[in-house]
């Protein structure tokens, strides 16, 4: 197992096993879940033309996991289920130009209780100490935020974006200089 960070150029090149990766992480099956795995590359392709966007894939022949974000736009638009822009509690975390933006991380099933993801979120945020660093994801999702936790990241709200998406727990980590 060897993680590897990937160039814009090379993450487009691994969409199709990236999006394997999301679906069968999030539904169970790699192949599967159309409408979903449609959704997820659209928002890659925006995602990878984002400044400061960074990719880490964690795998041998295949990859088992990965994680990419980009550096937060205080306009919102690297979130668009915010239409009048971020709120308050977003905008007060990311008031760093430099505050990344852990848009994605993802282990397969059968690869997960392995370490996989802590390397990747490590990896993944390296470059960025010692600006802060976001992440939302859906509040009822436990297991992200007992690993986050664990990774020392403090959840400082929840934001109520427009539905379908859910309400989201947001969960920032402020690394500081060694």
């Amino acid at each position: 197992m060897f993680l590897r960070g990937l160039s814009r150029w090379q993450a487009e090149a691994q969409r199709e096993a990236v999006a394997d990766v999301y679906v069968a992480s999030y539904n169970g099956s790699a192949g599967g879940a159309a409408p979903e795995r449609e959704r997820f590359l659209r928002r890659l392709e925006d995602h990878v033309q984002r400044p400061g966007f960074e990719m880490v894939l964690a795998g041998g022949d295949r990859p088992v996991g990965c994680a990419y974000g980009f550096r937060a736009d205080r306009s919102g638009v690297w979130w668009p289920d915010f239409p009048e822009g971020p709120p308050l509690a977003l905008m007060e975390v990311t008031t760093s130009p430099r505050a990344f933006v852990v848009a994605e991380l993802m282990v397969l099933p059968d690869q997960r209780r392995r370490h996989i993801a802590t390397r990747l979120q490590q990896h993944l945020l390296a470059r960025w100490t010692p600006s802060p660093a976001v992440a939302l994801f859906p509040q009822d999702n436990a297991a992200a935020g007992a690993a986050y936790r664990t990774w020392g990241w403090t959840r400082t709200g929840n934001l109520h974006p427009i539905p379908p998406t859910p309400p989201l727990a947001l969960w920032t980590h402020h690394r500081p200089l060694n």
